[in-house]
């Protein structure tokens, strides 16, 4: 989906405050509220926004320590049924299948380095889960974001 200026301007603006109303997004941008709420709703229903937030920081809520987690699965049953097994993990916080030496990749959370042996040993009794390799992140240098992303998919940067 291509987005132009307008889409840019109204997704950095709900990204810099998610509780801000149409309404005041139309009056800031100078549109209509309709243009607003038609420009939302495409964006939703392409898949483009996916969410409103609130954003949580797990270090807030006392999960301190970050770590990314590979593993190595038995593929007789694809990697559904441990993807379900690893939802059910409240510190699983992403799951993504993977290219290179492991099949999954995951990111969890755990509230220090021995609570991170605990969540790593729920995540190894996931039947169908036969290796895990871990690496645990020290800071964030560059948080996860996606605001420079939309800045570049408007100006038309790294297209093929």
């Amino acid at each position: 989906m291509t987005i132009d200026q307008l889409d840019v301007r109204l997704i950095s603006m709900l990204a810099a405050e998610p509780r801000i109303g149409v309404l005041e997004c139309s009056r800031r941008l100078n549109v209509a509220r309709g243009t607003v709420q038609a420009r939302l709703d495409r964006m939703v229903a392409r898949g483009v926004i996916t969410g409103y937030g609130p954003d949580i920081d797990p270090a807030a809520l006392g999960y301190g320590v970050t770590a990314f987690v590979t593993l190595q699965i038995r593929q007789v049953s694809g990697h559904s049924p441990v993807a379900d097994r690893l939802a059910l993990v409240p510190e699983v916080l992403e799951v993504h299948t993977i290219t290179g030496g492991g099949d999954m990749l995951c990111r969890v959370v755990a509230r220090s380095n021995a609570d991170l042996q605990r969540v790593i040993d729920l995540i190894v009794d996931v039947d169908g889960v036969v290796r895990t390799s871990s690496v645990i992140a020290l800071d964030s240098p560059v948080p996860y974001r996606v605001l420079p992303l939309v800045a570049a998919a408007n100006r038309g940067e790294n297209r093929s």
